[in-house]
């Protein structure tokens, strides 16, 4: 059997849409700046693409900032600024705060103070959704994104973060999205482009797969696809949990991602799951991609108060819209007979 692809909060598979919307961005060679027809074209395609974008996202009205990542989003808007989050904050935006906000055995974090806080939609790792207090400086949702049914424009918030390759577009290329009229100044000038926040050529290739992306997201959303997804998660998670009832698993108790499973066996490594997982077919992680290849325990998970026995075993089964049942009823059946060896041998 072929192998079965089961991290995809890490990257996801090319959207046909996007990948036929790139080739075609392919032969639009102008400059966006240019002021001739070729150049028109180019800017077209990227005004294109930032109204699918917005409108994916709920965010008419709202400055939409391509970037080339979330990573580089985060950098942009809290540069200079002095914002509070938490530890269950990704590294892109831990990097930029004070990590001081609580949090709580469920994952969810308190926020006394949205306008100087960060907080994001829905954590990478667990899965766990927050609760978004009006007037919040910024909010990640590069997870939640296409996944959950979310309006910018709703939530209150001044800011957020979203990239393209969570939800079926190219990597490098992301969007910074602001309330217009905020004050942010620009990390990378020599230009106007992006509304002089962001200087430098745009890349119309992966803008374009975006915006294609967005659009296909949304209405896969819109129909309802998620449902069975969560579906099939939770039928793993059960075969899982009646057969080694000692798994920990994270999230349960609130709402999480419909694709997300966070679980550990305590005392097994994540590492070592992952490395005999993929050895037998299929790709998983031990918390966030941009995190792998460290051997140490999930910031995450500690900051929920669980031990290294469990914070430095849990591994992520991320489901995409193409996973069937019998993906993920073959994963469990694989993973329970190595969990099986592992506990023999702990005993």
């Amino acid at each position: 059997m072929g192998r079965v692809y089961l991290d995809h909060n890490a990257t996801t598979p090319l959207h046909p849409e996007a990948r036929d919307a790139m080739i075609a961005a392919m032969d639009v060679y102008g400059n966006p700046s240019s002021v001739h027809a070729e150049g028109r074209a180019s800017k077209a395609l990227i005004e294109t693409a930032r109204s699918k974008v917005a409108a994916a996202l709920g965010a008419d009205g709202a400055d939409v900032i391509f970037v080339s990542s979330a990573t580089e989003g985060a950098a942009l808007f809290c540069s200079g600024r002095h914002l509070s989050g938490a530890l269950v904050e990704h590294d892109a935006v831990g990097a930029w705060i004070n990590a001081d906000l609580p949090v709580d055995k469920t994952g969810r974090v308190h926020v006394d103070d949205p306008g100087s806080s960060v907080l994001q939609l829905a954590n990478s790792e667990t899965g766990i959704v927050q609760d978004i207090p009006e007037g919040l400086a910024l909010s990640d949702m590069t997870q939640a994104f296409g996944k959950l049914p979310l309006s910018f424009n709703w939530t209150g918030v001044t800011a957020a973060l979203v990239s393209a390759h969570k939800l079926g577009g190219p990597k490098g290329i992301g969007a910074l999205v602001i309330r217009r009229g905020t004050d942010i100044g620009a990390q990378l000038r020599g230009g106007g482009q992006e509304m002089g926040r962001r200087a430098g050529t745009e890349n119309v290739i992966g803008i374009a797969g975006f915006g294609a992306a967005a659009e296909a997201a949304a209405r896969d959303l819109a129909a309802g696809a998620w449902a069975r997804i969560e579906a099939l998660r939770d039928k793993m998670e059960a075969a899982i949990a009646a057969q080694a009832p000692e798994t920990v698993f994270t999230g349960q108790s609130v709402q999480r991602l419909p694709n997300t499973s966070c679980f550990a066996t305590p005392g097994w490594k994540g590492e070592t799951q992952v490395m005999q997982m993929d050895l037998s077919g299929f790709a998983i992680s031990a918390g966030s991609a941009c995190s792998s290849g460290k051997v140490r325990a999930s910031k995450v998970l500690t900051a929920m108060g669980y031990g290294d026995d469990v914070a430095t075993g849990a591994i992520r089964v991320s489901l995409g819209l193409e996973t069937t049942e019998d993906d993920v009823m073959r994963f469990a059946e694989n993973w329970l007979a190595k969990q099986k060896k592992f506990t023999a041998r702990a005993a």
